[in-house]
C-alpha cells in the first residue's frame, strides 16, 4: 500500500482539519465576546495593529454581494463539490495543487457552514487595523492562501512549459525535408 495512492484523501483530511480550526476559532469568539466588541492584541503606541473584533458579515469578500445568501450558498457549494470531485477522481495529482485545493475546500466549507446555520451570516473577527483591511476569519485565510497558491503554481507551470517549448529543438517534418 503506497501512500501516493491515498495522498488526495490525506489532503482532504487536512481540509477537514482546517474546517475544524475555523469552527473552533469562531466558537471561541462567539462564546467569549459580545457582538461588535474589540479585544486589542497588538498595539504599537497608540496605533492598533491587530485586534479581535467580533462582527457578522452577510456578504462575501469586502462585503460584496451583501444579502445574496442563496446565491453565495449555491456558488460556494458548486465550487466545493467541483473541487472535491477533482480530488476524489485523482485529477489533481501534484501535492502542491492538492494543498491549494484543500485549503480552498476547507475555507469554503467553513464559511458555508456559517451561511447555512447562521441565517446567512458569517462570523468574522480578525482585524488588521494598521492597513485598514476588512475583518476576516480563519476560513477566509484558508481560501485566500489556497487560491493564491493555486494561481502562483499555474503561472509557474505555464512559464516552465513555455521555457521548455523554446528550448526544444525544432523538428522538421519528413515531408518538408523531401522538398
Amino acid at each position: 500500500m503506497k501512500i501516493k495512492n491515498y495522498l488526495q484523501y490525506i489532503w482532504l483530511l487536512f481540509a477537514a482539519a482546517m474546517v475544524g480550526i475555523d469552527r473552533l476559532t469562531k466558537w471561541l469568539v462567539v462564546s467569549n465576546m459580545e457582538l461588535n466588541n474589540t479585544i486589542h492584541i497588538i498595539k504599537v503606541g497608540d496605533a492598533e495593529v491587530l485586534n479581535l473584533y467580533y462582527c457578522l458579515n452577510n456578504g462575501a469578500a469586502f462585503s460584496k454581494l451583501s444579502g445574496q445568501t442563496i446565491f453565495l450558498i449555491v456558488i460556494t457549494s458548486i465550487v466545493i463539490l467541483g473541487l472535491l470531485f477533482l480530488m476524489v477522481t485523482k485529477r489533481v495529482k501534484r501535492p502542491v495543487y492538492m494543498a491549494a485545493v484543500s485549503l480552498i475546500i476547507g475555507g469554503g466549507i467553513g464559511n458555508l457552514i456559517d451561511r447555512i446555520f447562521n441565517d446567512g451570516l458569517v462570523v468574522d473577527f480578525i482585524d488588521f487595523r494598521i492597513i485598514n483591511f476588512p475583518i476576516f476569519n480563519f476560513a477566509d485565510i484558508c481560501a485566500v492562501c489556497g487560491a493564491g497558491l493555486l494561481m502562483i503554481m499555474v503561472i509557474v507551470d505555464e512559464l516552465r512549459e513555455r521555457k521548455k517549448k523554446k528550448q526544444a529543438p525544432e523538428t522538421v517534418d519528413s515531408d518538408e525535408r523531401k522538398s
